[in-house]
């Protein structure tokens, strides 16, 4: 799903869009197999996590703190890459787990990559969720589309995000 006036310069999510993206992605990801493991990124990854979590059927939902965007402005500073607040907090995993990574928004895709990076190698696959790519973003950080990188996506939009559940 792509949200557009010939694309928008920010969105702004409505808890009935993101439900409606939510709905897409669980039928997509149901469609190639029902994972094990739900891994939230914190702050924003973790309403789509446990949302997703529920509507799969999946028990198993854990967090990873990753810290890209320094603070809640729009168009806010990034840190040069994302910084991993404690890599324990995933836990220890089952050999053979079938994992989905989940996050709000994607503008350059680091912060899935480098929470996926934390997995151990016992884990059998990995899968990648986001609500919405930020295309602006993600082509000035990447060569390809953001289907190389995310599994499954919600929604794109060329600009800002600003969830349902942020400070408006």
């Amino acid at each position: 799903m792509s949200v557009s006036n010939g694309e928008a310069l920010a969105l702004d999510l409505t808890w009935a869009g993101f439900g409606s993206c939510l709905r897409a992605m669980a039928a997509r990801i149901t469609a190639d197999g029902r994972p094990s493991v739900v891994v939230g990124v914190l702050r924003g990854g973790m309403v789509p996590a446990v949302a997703l979590a529920h509507q799969l059927g999946v028990r198993d939902v854990r967090a990873i703190g990753i810290e890209h965007t320094r603070d809640e402005g729009t168009d806010a500073e990034k840190y040069p890459e994302p910084r991993v607040l404690d890599p324990a907090s995933l836990g220890v995993f089952t050999p053979g787990a079938d994992v989905l990574v989940v996050d709000d928004v994607a503008g350059s895709g680091a912060s899935l990559a480098v929470a996926c990076s934390l997995l151990p190698d016992t884990v059998a696959r990995v899968r990648r969720a986001v609500v919405v790519v930020n295309t602006v973003n993600w082509a000035k950080a990447n060569a390809g589309e953001p289907q190389q990188h995310c599994h499954y996506i919600g929604a794109t939009c060329a600009g800002w995000v600003r969830f349902p559940w942020e400070v408006r």
